[in-house]
């Protein structure tokens, strides 16, 4: 994978730290869950390019290497800016044919790219693990698996001890039905990617994830669609979420992987690479 730079951003320069394959391949362009960065990719990067396909994976504006713009409160990090910073990567790299594959957050990206921008460069869609449709709890979306109570407690653990919070939530990330399903030292790594988030970012998109209503985003997603989820999600739950986006997107694929996580693409990488790539043969 070759360092690159993505320049973003209609108020200001913001340079995205972009890892990319190179080749003549059909891209795939990953992007990352909250609060880690492209190398939670990992176990997905060299089985794609195995595969034959030119992998991209960037680090989120305020994650991993990329610049951490200062902004007030939540500003810059609401999934119009984001969804601009992925297209300005698919035309400063200018890739075409590409597959745009969202793990959690991720997957908000996705849909809002979809309604923002043609779809023109793209060949198709994954949701993995994706927040999509719509996490917040409400009168109006009362299958939303993420009430305030919960939404409070992550941002009010986020600013009382970051290294705590992440602690926790990492343990969280990879467990399923109160078992880890990853080594501690996977665990571990997942942890300080997620230390590497400015706190402005991590707060600001926190608030995106879970208060962003992808609904109406989703209609606009009229290109080959795969939804893959773990059954035992306990971050993003199946059920508010990964079910309800198979359901609005039609002819959509789902994969639904038994008893995993969150964090499947490391727990149960070799179940995701497999129905990954049969996706992206067709």
């Amino acid at each position: 994978m070759t360092e690159v730079t993505a320049n973003s951003g209609l108020l200001g320069k913001v340079d995205l730290h972009v890892e990319d394959s190179g080749g003549t391949g059909r891209p795939v362009v990953l992007i990352h869950g909250w609060p880690l960065s492209g190398a939670s990719w990992s176990e997905q990067t060299g089985a794609l390019s195995a595969a034959g396909y030119r992998v991209v994976a960037y680090d989120r504006r305020g994650f991993g290497q990329s610049d951490k713009p200062k902004g007030i409160g939540h500003a810059g990090y609401d999934y119009d800016t984001l969804a601009e910073d992925l297209h300005n990567l698919l035309v400063e790299l200018d890739l075409n044919d590409v597959t745009l594959v969202g793990f959690s957050m991720g997957g908000g990206e996705v849909a809002r790219y979809a309604s923002k921008f043609d779809l023109e460069r793209v060949h198709s869609v994954v949701f993995a693990a994706a927040v999509p449709p719509f996490l917040a709890k409400s009168d109006d979306n009362p299958e939303g698996p993420l009430d305030q109570a919960t939404a409070d407690s992550f941002e009010s653990g986020l600013k009382d001890d970051r290294d705590a919070f992440f602690d926790q939530f990492t343990t969280n990330f990879f467990s399923a039905n109160g078992e880890l399903k990853v080594t501690e030292a996977q665990r571990l790594e997942a942890k300080a990617l997620a230390q590497q988030s400015d706190q402005r970012a991590a707060l600001g998109c926190l608030n995106s994830f879970g208060t962003t209503d992808f609904r109406e985003d989703l209609k606009s997603v009229n290109v080959p669609t795969l939804v893959i989820h773990g059954d035992a999600d306990g971050i993003v739950p199946f059920e508010g979420s990964g079910k309800r986006t198979h359901e609005a997107v039609p002819a959509s694929e789902l994969v639904l992987v038994k008893d995993a996580p969150h964090g499947f693409n490391v727990s149960h990488a070799d179940e995701f690479n497999a129905a990954l790539i049969a996706f992206l043969a067709k």
